[in-house]
């Protein structure tokens, strides 16, 4: 949350903060977002999560105005990526997109592979892999033969959230490997779901954790916030 508030800064983006207590009911929470879905100040909206257990998630994200939802969680906005039409991406998939189109990675025709199957990460990644016309496979815990999955991948896109769950030897040699995931060890150090230092070593280009695909995410939350801006200010007018 302060990188995002950071960001907002960095970028002239006005931005408001409620740090509610955990304490707060569902009802007040939802009676502060109906407050914000009317606030014509506000052109965004995101609810950090997880929230507390008393709180139902899917009622909140249902609760944010689709046209203010820069976290693109709401079921429109998940609908409208399905089928290509989307103002908003979920911030982490658009960063991982925006990294390939600016490397001058070439997705069309490419056999791409999602390791995880999250609605936040895996499941949009598919989907705006397979709109770039990507050969796209999900693979998940209950897939059989991951290693022979992730050896296929010109492009393979690690988001299951397990620390250093990517060997290099489950690499195809040359491919592009994004590692989504940040874990924090034992010791303290920030880690990926990619062994970074074997995965190195075959694969053609690599990100970092951390320093890859983190920044990115607050960088497409920046973007939506002010495709949100204009979205609500088109549809005011209209």
């Amino acid at each position: 949350m302060r990188n995002k508030e950071r960001a907002c800064e960095e970028c002239g983006i006005y931005s408001e903060k409620y740090a509610l207590p955990v304490t707060t009911s569902q009802e007040e929470l939802l009676e502060l977002i109906n407050t914000l879905n009317n606030k014509s100040s506000i052109s965004g909206i995101l609810v950090q999560l997880p929230v507390p257990e008393h709180i139902d998630e899917e009622t909140i994200i249902n609760a944010i105005d689709p046209k203010k939802d820069v976290d693109a969680f709401h079921p429109v906005n998940v609908g409208k990526i399905m089928v290509g039409n989307y103002d908003f991406v979920p911030c982490t998939p658009a960063g991982v997109m925006e990294l390939i189109k600016e490397s001058g990675i070439e997705v069309k025709g490419k056999e791409c592979v999602v390791v995880g199957r999250s609605n936040i990460v895996g499941k949009p990644q598919a989907m705006l892999l397979l709109h770039q016309n990507g050969t796209v496979t999900v693979c998940h815990s209950k897939t059989k033969n991951l290693a022979e999955k992730t050896r296929q991948a010109d492009i393979l896109v690690a988001a299951v959230g397990i620390p250093n769950f990517i060997k290099g030897d489950m690499i195809k040699d040359g491919a592009v490997v994004i590692d989504v995931g940040i874990n924090r060890m034992e010791n303290g150090k920030l880690c990926g779901d990619v062994e970074f230092d074997s995965a190195e070593k075959v694969a053609g280009a690599i990100t970092p954790v951390p320093g890859g695909v983190g920044p990115m995410t607050i960088a497409m939350l920046m973007k939506n916030t002010v495709k949100a801006a204009i979205v609500n200010k088109t549809h005011k007018e209209e």
